[in-house]
């Protein structure tokens, strides 16, 4: 874990992370689809924690709305930046820790939880089951778990297509252009049947599975230039389809929506 936190603080310490969710209109389609799903289970007096926080976009805006949270991040800069947007009237708390052990909480505290980054960096199934075991442990009965991971494609597509380096993909994927698990490459990757089927091991009951990007990375360019009205459309397409499996592989980030038994 040293090891990939050293990866990480040297990766997000530029602020790759700041602005990414709101920096252009293909970017904002993943913040906005993400929080449409978490406004459509959270109720008043809720308590959301955040693992892998980042620094801060959706633990500031919910806690900007009222609501009680808490916040783990892993990485020194981006808890810095986190802090700069903490105001005195919000009841929120920010944490140094990672996914893997979260004992500074107790069993069944937390109504809505968010594990919308952690995946991404770890690089063996078994510290993936770490993570979610520990999510739900923390989760109130009932209540409400996204889980968000990056898929394979994305990589080939962009990486591979959008960047010019399909010639580079023998030495990043295997024979079947999977993506390899390797941490100073910073990502770590799942084919969207495989993370459903891992989540059956666990006490919890699916209620969506949403690709909450859907093409709008693949598509950045198109999608920027799109007048405000236009815009409106694409937003309203993709709603109504981020749901479904036969697109859902080519979207950047896919969130697991369950809710603990």
């Amino acid at each position: 874990m040293e090891e990939v936190r050293e990866i990480l603080e040297n990766y997000y310490s530029s602020g790759k992370e700041e602005n990414r969710l709101v920096k252009d209109k293909a970017h904002q389609v993943e913040f906005l689809t993400t929080t449409k799903y978490i406004d459509k289970y959270l109720k008043t007096g809720d308590k959301v924690l955040e693992i892998g926080a980042g620094t801060g976009r959706y633990s500031i805006y919910y806690a900007k709305k009222g609501y009680e949270v808490e916040a783990v991040e892993l990485t020194k800069s981006n808890i810095k930046e986190f802090k700069k947007h903490i105001e005195s009237n919000m009841k929120i708390g920010i944490h140094e820790g990672n996914a893997l052990d979260l004992n500074m909480y107790e069993d069944n505290t937390f109504d809505i939880t968010l594990l919308l980054g952690p995946i991404y960096h770890l690089f063996s199934v078994e510290q993936k089951k770490k993570a979610i075991e520990e999510v739900i442990r923390v989760t109130k009965p009932h209540g409400k778990i996204f889980i968000a991971y990056i898929t394979n494609d994305i990589v080939i597509l962009t990486y591979g297509l959008k960047k010019g380096n399909l010639l580079k993909l023998k030495d990043a994927c295997d024979e079947n252009y999977r993506v390899k698990e390797i941490p100073k490459e910073i990502f770590s990757v799942n084919y969207v049947e495989e993370f459903e089927n891992m989540m059956k091991e666990f006490p919890v009951k699916m209620l969506h599975q949403v690709a909450v990007d859907g093409l709008s990375e693949t598509l950045e360019d198109y999608i920027n230039e799109l007048s405000e009205e236009e815009y409106k459309v694409w937003l309203d397409y993709h709603f109504k389809n981020c749901e479904r499996k036969d697109l859902m592989g080519y979207s950047s980030h896919v969130v697991y929506i369950c809710e603990k038994n």
